[in-house]
């Protein structure tokens, strides 16, 4: 079977067992997941071997340590994930929830009812844990799904599929509704997004430079993760045991990831009494400090920072520090530089909180929170296929409601247009 017949078919048997899927009952779907987290817990070393295939051969060709640790799988890690299927289980279903109803004067009935999107293609890099969170939250809300992984988990992302599959199978619920394309062949990607009629939405995650290639190339709808260009800004008068304990939590906690910090800003009031003490926290944990020559002054061990770090996504213990004379100055750095993923604020002052989640514009805006926890399990979403950044048809993290639209159902007794 040559590569395009190959990824057609997948996306035919997605758009096939979609349709059966939808009309599943909560209790069958819910059921669907339990066997999937069961699945995970019994090949659990099957899995430790596949994904210590991939991590072998990526380490051969000298990865970065924040790749390799989004790609490791652990015992925990795929307990992580089971655990996950299962909190989705538990949420409540959206499919067939009435978001509105009305009455018009003619006496017809309108309803805006909840349903499944149909076939979402998810194209995704480095993590196989997202291969069951995306299948997780495609089957709760009735959706099939076509999943692309990158070429480094290839093994992982295969296997977990293929388990996947099975519990759906086990539970009387289509099988053919998880979908993986297990190639390494980057043409696969292409093929996949010119099938509009098969695909009803795709979502990538990933680099940048690969998020804007899948936008600019997708024939169906696109729903972004762009980068993480992530800021903090300590305010005048913030608890700087806060802000202390927010930011090392927004830095170290896992660098590797989207809602991570990249850069800190300082407002001049508190820089001199704050920037030393956390830079020592900060660097006692590995980070690399690139600054403005105000933080400088104030951090000699920081390198200088260069007009590129500060559009920088690191995924990575390296963070850059400016200090700013006013929250202006924090907004007007944030509105230049930021990627509208997660942005925050540490303050004490209600008026400016209100002017900072008014005036930035980004999918998440915290205060006195860190930016880690803009992420779907944190929010009480069960998991999520990404963070969006787009601003149609959802934003912010993408939980089992956002992976479904609605439709009109009208009752009358009747009545005609005049």
């Amino acid at each position: 079977m040559d590569l395009k017949t190959m990824v057609e078919s997948k996306a035919r048997a997605a758009r096939e067992a979609a349709r059966e899927l939808a009309l599943c009952p909560t209790r069958v779907r819910n059921e669907a997941l339990a066997q999937m987290a069961r699945g995970l817990d019994e090949k659990t070393e099957a899995l430790l071997e596949a994904n210590r295939s991939d991590l072998e051969r990526v380490r051969a060709q000298g990865v970065t340590r924040a790749f390799l640790d989004r790609l490791t799988l652990t015992d925990a890690r795929i307990e992580e994930m089971a655990q996950g299927l299962r909190q989705v289980a538990a949420l409540p279903d959206p499919v067939g929830r009435v978001v509105e109803s009305w009455r018009r004067p003619n006496g017809i009935d309108i309803a805006r009812v909840r349903v499944p999107l149909g076939v979402i293609g998810f194209i995704y890099e480095s993590r196989p844990n997202v291969t069951a969170d995306a299948a997780a939250l495609c089957v709760k809300s009735g959706n099939a799904v076509v999943l692309r992984g990158g070429s480094e988990a290839i093994d992982s992302n295969t296997m977990i599929a293929a388990v996947l599959a099975k519990a759906l199978e086990k539970a009387g619920a289509p099988p053919g509704a998880i979908q993986y394309i297990d190639t390494i062949d980057r043409e696969a990607v292409r093929v996949l997004l010119e099938l509009d009629e098969l695909i009803d939405l795709v979502i990538p995650r990933g680099g940048e430079d690969f998020v804007r290639w899948v936008a600019r190339t997708a024939r169906m709808p696109v729903l972004k993760h762009d980068k993480g260009l992530v800021h903090v800004f300590v305010d005048a008068g913030a608890d700087l045991r806060m802000a202390t304990a927010i930011v090392v939590n927004a830095k170290v906690h896992r660098p590797s990831v989207c809602n991570a910090m990249e850069t800190l800003l300082v407002h001049a009031a508190v820089a001199e009494q704050f920037l030393p003490a956390v830079a020592g926290r900060l660097i006692g944990a590995g980070v690399e400090l690139r600054g403005c020559p105000r933080t400088l002054a104030l951090v000699p061990e920081a390198r200088p920072a260069i007009p590129e770090d500060w559009d920088t996504e690191y995924l990575d213990l390296v963070l850059a520090v400016r200090v700013v004379d006013s929250l202006d100055d924090a907004l007007a750095h944030i509105r230049r530089h930021s990627s509208g993923l997660a942005e925050a604020i540490v303050t004490s002052s209600f008026q400016n909180a209100r002017r900072f989640t008014r005036e930035v514009d980004a999918a998440a805006v915290l205060v006195n929170a860190s930016t880690r926890l803009v992420d779907g399990n944190q929010f009480g979403m069960g998991a999520e296929m990404g963070i969006s950044t787009s601003r149609v048809h959802a934003r912010g993290p993408v939980g089992v409601q956002e992976l479904t639209t609605t439709k009109l159902v009208v009752h009358g007794d009747g009545q005609v247009r005049e």
